[in-house]
């Protein structure tokens, strides 16, 4: 018997030997509270531009231009609103068992997945952005001096081996999410075996949300023979 790629890789169990579901939900809760961090920081910079320094001055760069600005702001708000949003709908869709809401979050972990893999091909394609970028840091960034005069070689691996792992992390909590919206889509459609009636006939038990809701037949009278 042929088993799928699909199949091969399906578990219902996760990291910390807990349950796909709760891993999803606690995978949800993690990137949910992470927004709200964000989310938090940007309102503050919004309101209290000067305390928060989110205009970066010409000596740090050595450019007249401003790296953020009020739109760029609003719209990293609005990312972290859609975000927590997509999280709480994976979270939600984990614990009431909602398959089509799981979706959205795995889509975002496919997508920033793919992000990641197009910056470790670039690393490698084209070595010397590494040096560029550490050219572009401030100058009060810690060790840029030290970091700088290491061996390119040596900054292209070790920034694809960082790489690597992230991608390694990433691509096993796609892999949580999969298997969980696979138990959850699945525990929906299950029909359970109960008995056979004749060699030819089978009698398959509804879906438990279904045989609950249908009351009972009860029993035809019985006559005795006087």
């Amino acid at each position: 018997m042929m088993i799928s790629p699909w199949d091969r890789w399906y578990s219902t169990s996760c990291c910390l030997c807990c349950h796909v579901r709760t891993g999803t939900i606690i995978l949800g809760i993690w990137y949910m509270l992470i927004n709200a961090v964000v989310l938090l920081i940007l309102l503050s910079a919004l309101n209290d531009p000067v305390q928060y320094r989110y205009h970066l001055t010409s000596s740090e760069l050595g450019t007249d231009i401003d790296v953020m600005d009020d739109a760029n702001i609003c719209i990293a708000t609005a990312i972290s609103l859609l975000m927590i949003l997509i999280c709480g709908m994976a979270t939600y869709g984990a614990y009431k068992q909602h398959a089509a809401w799981i979706i959205p979050f795995f889509c975002y972990q496919i997508f920033d997945f793919a992000l990641n893999t197009l910056v470790a091909i670039s690393v490698m394609v084209y070595p010397n952005t590494v040096q560029d970028y550490l050219q572009q840091l401030p100058g009060t960034f810690p060790y840029k001096e030290d970091i700088m005069s290491t061996n390119n070689l040596c900054l292209v691996f070790a920034v694809l081996l960082f790489v690597g792992c992230i991608l390694s992390f990433k691509a096993y909590l796609i892999g949580c999410v999969w298997n969980c919206y696979r138990y959850v889509s699945g525990r929906g459609t299950t029909e359970v075996l109960v008995y056979v009636t004749t060699n030819d006939t089978t009698v398959l038990l509804p879906p438990y949300e279904e045989a609950v809701a249908i009351p009972p037949k009860e029993p035809p009278p019985q006559y005795m023979d006087p």
